[in-house]
């Protein structure tokens, strides 16, 4: 029970990120002063304690669940009409005057690319009984730029093919060319407009064939091509619900369907894909539908992060949606070595942006790369959704020394 974030998305990834971390920290010890021993990593303890903290987990959703009166069935479930659900294993049917969708989505691996099977996804990713000595990572967005960062960190040789020009469509332009640019100096073979041809498989190599004929071995192939809503075989056609091109169900502002007794929230909508939206939706389902309170979610300025080495932390606009939306902008942007490499040898550049609409001095969006940088969004994006300006920004006395006090010195 916690759906993919708690079981194998977000809390697991973390707790991943947090050991792949440390080879680096050793490097950095060095120099401050301290000599680190002969350092070895289990990755059969590391996955052995991440199962146990995810059973932790589990059990107090679980407890927290009874507490509340809620009865859990173990059971699939699909829909037979509007108000009856089909549980397959007890061969049962239930009914219910109102029914909410909440089943996520799940890994997409395109099929139509010949030994696609033998490709791993982030959701084997956790289970993997051995730590493979080479990996190739096949997607450009935010799973497969950190599990790429991942397997590095752990000390495996990584791979990251991409089909299109940079990874991580979407963001931030300066945040992917300097995200980019630090996977490879950090060891990871960063590929764009890569596109696999097929894969195959003998014993336990794999090759991985390009569509410009050059090959890859390697002893893993893992897919981090998107996600797709989970829809499929849940019988929502027999219930006349309504999905979009993506198979995700079409809802309005309340997370209504078209079938006015049933509701949906999370990724298997399609709206914003993160954890804390789908909890925000499922809390204004309940205070629309239960309280007589309709609420709305606003998915406008929603922070977020990618846990990559160095990590991304963003709210708001990118330079390009700014200049497309508001026309003329002011970019300022402040590039430095963070203060905890100084005394190494490691030459990282830590990178912070605000976009800011010229017209209003209103900050459209807060962008940076480097630690701690998910930390810092969080914060910014409640300036950002209060629609603070730059110069509320500079009215800010720094805290120094910080790198979060470039962010109220830019000028």
């Amino acid at each position: 029970v916690g759906g993919t974030c708690v079981i194998r998305g977000c809390v697991p990834k973390k707790l991943f990120v947090y050991a792949s971390h440390f080879a680096e920290d050793f490097e950095i010890a060095s120099g401050f002063g301290w000599e680190v021993g002969k350092s070895s990593f289990s990755w059969k303890k590391l996955v052995a304690n991440k199962d146990r903290e995810i059973d932790r987990l589990n059990g107090i959703y679980i407890k927290n669940l009874d507490a509340a009166g809620v009865e859990i069935i173990q059971d699939r479930a699909e829909l037979r009409d509007a108000n009856t659900i089909y549980l397959v294993d007890q061969d049962r049917t239930v009914r219910a005057k109102t029914i909410l969708i909440a089943t996520g989505a799940t890994p997409f691996v395109p099929h139509n690319i010949p030994g696609a099977a033998h490709a791993i996804t982030s959701n084997e990713a956790f289970h993997l009984e051995d730590l493979p000595k080479r990996v190739v990572v096949v997607g450009g967005g935010y799973i497969a730029v950190e599990f790429a960062c991942i397997f590095n960190g752990l000390g495996v040789e990584t791979t990251l093919l991409y089909r299109g020009p940079q990874i991580l469509r979407g963001f931030d332009d300066d945040m992917r060319d300097g995200l980019a640019e630090a996977m490879i100096k950090k060891g990871i073979d960063v590929r764009t407009q890569a596109n696999v041809g097929s894969i195959e498989k003998s014993g336990d190599v794999c090759r991985v064939t390009m569509h410009d004929g050059s090959e890859i071995e390697t002893d893993l192939v893992m897919y981090a091509t998107g996600r797709v809503p989970n829809t499929i075989g849940l019988g929502l056609d027999k219930a006349g619900v309504e999905l979009d091109g993506a198979g995700a169900v079409k809802v309005d502002q309340y997370s209504r369907s078209n079938v006015s007794n049933i509701y949906a929230v999370g990724d298997v909508t399609n709206r914003v894909n993160l954890t804390p939206v789908a909890i925000r939706e499922g809390a204004a389902f309940a205070e629309t539908v239960f309280n007589d309170n309709p609420v709305s979610v606003d998915h406008s300025d929603i922070p977020s992060a990618v846990f990559s080495q160095p990590e991304i932390g963003t709210v708001g606009l990118t330079e390009a949606e700014a200049r497309e939306q508001y026309g003329e902008i002011e970019v300022f942007k402040s590039t430095f070595r963070p203060m905890k490499l100084t005394l190494t040898d490691i030459d990282e550049k830590m990178i912070m942006k605000l976009v800011v609409d010229k017209a209003t001095d209103r900050v459209l969006g807060c962008h940076i790369l480097g630690p701690d940088a998910g930390e810092m969004a969080q914060v910014l994006g409640i300036a950002v959704k209060m629609k603070a300006t730059k110069a509320d920004f500079d009215r800010t006395v720094a805290l120094h020394p910080s790198a979060a006090e470039e962010l109220v010195t830019m000028r």
